[in-house]
């Protein structure tokens, strides 16, 4: 069951009369917020009503709070007109934003997280590509260079690895899937929300996603931004259903049962084709030269990662975890510089056929780190690290024997037809 309340006359700015109709819905995720509620909102009203040159409405989306956070948004609905609380009886914060997204009238749909934690500063340039319709929907980022962020290195290590597995799994361009500051035009988004299966965390990756593969602009903008310390986000468990949606949504993709060309074609955008990459060699010595300096800087990484991850996550975990992060990257770059392979075209067959072969080379190292466990218990440090070193070494040579007569693989050609007049002729 979902209940409205709204204010006296929702969605309106008494002291101007330009737009007859709302023209940003900006919406508020909470579940068990009482604490942060209030204040955010308030806050959040002050600055639209005195830096936001469009009319506006607030709504607060609460995920089946149990505590007495609906009370609170019934009451601010009830005192400011520009608010209104939407109840629904599930929790996730997709659901919430689905529902709302789905029923507002506005032009531009948005929302924030309830702590803010992005600076308010950002909100118009989120928003005026889309008013504008130059853009289709637009995130705020924390990972360009002119962001400015403050939050542990935990946090920034997840996330910007998050990331990489989307650019390479997904072939995500993007920079920042997980910022909780996003917009959507409400045409597009009637048109995408159908096709997004999940209702928590993920919502915004598989939105984005498949903006981003129907041809869509989706515009960035960099943010100021400060972590919650407070935060009750479980990583682990966001982490982990986040994993499952690449997964799903990469198979979704890989066999072609989602209507991307419909909605490219109703949107009008063109299709992004494929293109040769200039001066990229052919010739195995020089595909091997390229291969073997990624090879390095993928072993490097791993390596790094894996010392890094071992007090965490123990031996054996860290390795899987370090090699299916670059994995995923060098899979990518191989693509890209060895074998000359550019645009999206069959960019998630070639990850999950490159999964394949990282599950060859995930199994001949952790075979030698179980065996070396097995007969040298207690090995010091720098007798794992050899272990890891020299296995990756094999993993890397079957690799290249892999993406080159497997994965990347030239199509055959296919024999040119003979014109027509000429076959009469003949």
């Amino acid at each position: 069951m979902t209940t409205v309340a709204t204010g006296p006359v929702p969605g309106t700015r008494p002291e101007s009369g330009r737009h007859p109709r709302t023209v940003l819905d900006i919406v508020v995720p909470v579940y068990n917020e009482e604490g942060d509620l209030e204040s955010s909102v308030r806050r959040l009203h002050a600055f639209l009503t005195g830096s936001f040159p469009y009319s506006f409405r607030i709504t607060v989306a609460d995920n089946a709070s149990t505590d007495a956070t609906p009370a609170i948004a019934a009451r601010l609905a009830g005192e400011i007109a520009e608010v209104r609380t939407v109840r629904l009886e599930q929790k996730g914060r997709g659901r919430a934003l689905r529902h709302v997204w789905s029923a507002s009238d506005a032009d531009v749909l948005a929302y924030c997280d309830v702590d803010l934690s992005t600076d308010l500063g950002a909100l118009l340039p989120l928003v005026a590509p889309l008013v504008s319709g130059h853009s289709d929907l637009a995130i705020g980022t924390r990972l360009a260079r002119a962001s400015r962020v403050v939050r542990g290195p935990k946090r920034e290590f997840i996330s910007r690895s998050y990331n990489l597995i989307l650019r390479g799994a997904l072939s995500a361009r993007f920079s920042d899937a997980q910022c909780g500051f996003k917009a959507i035009r409400s045409d597009v988004a009637r048109r995408l929300l159908p096709l997004v299966e999940d209702t928590g965390w993920f919502f915004d990756t598989e939105l984005l996603v498949l903006a981003e593969r129907a041809g869509l602009r989706i515009h960035e903008v960099p943010v100021d931004w400060v972590d919650d310390p407070n935060s009750s986000v479980d990583i682990v468990a966001t982490a982990t259903a986040d994993l499952k949606g690449v997964w799903r949504v990469g198979r979704a993709l890989a066999t072609g049962t989602l209507p991307l060309a419909d909605i490219r074609a109703q949107l009008g955008r063109a299709p992004l084709e494929p293109t040769p990459v200039p001066g990229v060699p052919r010739s195995m010595p020089f595909q091997l030269a390229r291969f073997a300096a990624i090879g390095v800087a993928s072993t490097a990484a791993n390596l790094l990662l894996f010392l890094a991850l071992r007090g965490v996550l123990g031996m054996i975990a860290a390795n899987v975890v370090a090699m299916l992060i670059c994995a995923v990257a060098n899979t990518a770059l191989n693509r890209r510089f060895t074998f000359g392979v550019r645009g999206r075209d069959r960019a998630v067959t070639h990850q999950f056929q490159g999964l394949i072969v990282f599950g060859l080379g995930l199994a001949l190292t952790t075979g030698a780190l179980a065996l070396l466990g097995a007969l040298v218990p207690g090995a010091h440090l720098a007798v794992e690290v050899v272990v890891i070193v020299v296995a990756n070494l094999v993993a890397t040579v079957l690799r290249f024997v892999l993406f080159r007569a497997w994965v990347f693989r030239p199509a055959a050609a296919t024999p040119a037809t003979v014109p027509l007049e000429k076959a009469t002729a003949l």
